[in-house]
């Protein structure tokens, strides 16, 4: 068989580039899983290789390439003969920006009824104190948001700061834990079939639309927002996202329509729950630092705009970080992430 090397080598050397290319993504993340194309792109690559090599074994004069083709078909070999189980490391980083938000998007219906029972919340505290400013004495159970939004407001913006010095740390880290705690909550009570995880996504529904309508009465909207946003833009997908979690785990308590035992059913969304306990607490965290250090900043020391801007950005953020993130790339057309 005679062979035109030069002309041979240009016409299969992208080939073997592309099955480089895959075997290198394999190296970065050894759980990276492919689809049926792409097992079957890469077979087809590692077969090609295979036969380049067994026409380039005779060429004395090209053991570079050859030395080349044998490594990269010894991998592709390793790669879909091996059996042996990798070992999972847990990477922050990759949790957050990955794991996370695929967890959030595969029970993507179970945050939808997490805001649809809050804003039914929300709706009934508005409606309670719009109808009657005395219900908020029984809806909102914060002493500081009890009294006069307006004087709040006066009290706050001559201040300028709601506190200072080390108040701020002690202050962040109560947040911090409160809030957190709210949020496993909400998702453990996803154990009595929801209805714990219900009632505590419309309470705090309940008083953040008192709240939010107590304060737009009075007039006090921009400073709401300029004091709400920084934080809740955060903090409060970050409680949707613990009721998520729990109305997850009630459905599969309550496995309406599955065969499988219970032990089986909850074994199968652990490692979803698990990635949004840890994403929403890496949320609470920021939330806590950012209400302390940030949202205690009013006017004249901090203008509104820039909180309120501030807050725009976080939700900018967090939407792609929840619904982008972590998704398949283009470059990586055979792999599926």
């Amino acid at each position: 068989m005679i062979i035109d090397i030069p002309k041979f080598i240009e016409a299969e050397k992208p080939y073997w580039e592309e099955l480089e290319a895959i075997l290198e993504l394999f190296e970065r993340d050894r759980d990276r899983k492919m689809d049926l194309a792409g097992i079957k792109r890469f077979h087809y690559l590692y077969q090609r290789a295979s036969s380049d090599l067994g026409k380039l074994m005779t060429f004395s004069s090209r053991t570079g390439i050859r030395s080349y083709l044998e490594t990269l078909v010894a991998k592709a070999y390793c790669e879909i003969h091996e059996t042996r189980r990798h070992s999972r490391k847990f990477v922050p980083h990759k949790w957050f920006l990955k794991n996370f938000p695929k967890a959030f998007r595969a029970h993507i219906k179970a945050f939808y009824l997490s805001v649809a029972i809050t804003l039914a919340g929300c709706l009934f505290g508005g409606l309670a104190v719009s109808l009657d400013p005395d219900a908020k004495s029984v809806v909102v159970n914060f002493s500081h948001l009890m009294g006069d939004p307006s004087k709040r407001v006066e009290q706050e913006e001559k201040n300028g700061i709601t506190l200072s010095g080390g108040q701020h740390a002690l202050f962040s880290s109560q947040l911090m834990a409160n809030n957190i705690r709210v949020s496993l909550f909400a998702m453990a009570l996803g154990m009595t079939l929801g209805t714990g995880t219900i009632i505590i996504l419309f309470y705090n529904g309940v008083i953040l639309g008192a709240v939010a309508v107590d304060y737009m009465l009075a007039g006090e909207s921009v400073f709401l927002f300029g004091w709400l946003l920084p934080h809740g833009a955060v903090e409060i997908p970050a409680i949707l996202l613990g009721g998520q979690a729990g109305l997850v785990i009630a459905g599969a308590v309550i496995g309406y329509g599955s065969n499988m035992t219970l032990r089986k059913r909850l074994a199968g969304i652990s490692k979803d729950v698990v990635a949004l306990v840890y994403g929403l607490s890496v949320m609470l965290v920021w939330a806590g630092i950012v209400e302390s250090f940030f949202s205690q900043y009013h006017e004249p020391v901090m203008p509104y705009s820039i909180k309120i801007g501030f807050g725009i950005i976080e939700l900018f953020v967090l939407a792609w970080l929840l619904f982008k993130s972590g998704a398949d790339k283009k470059v990586e057309k055979a792999v599926e992430q």
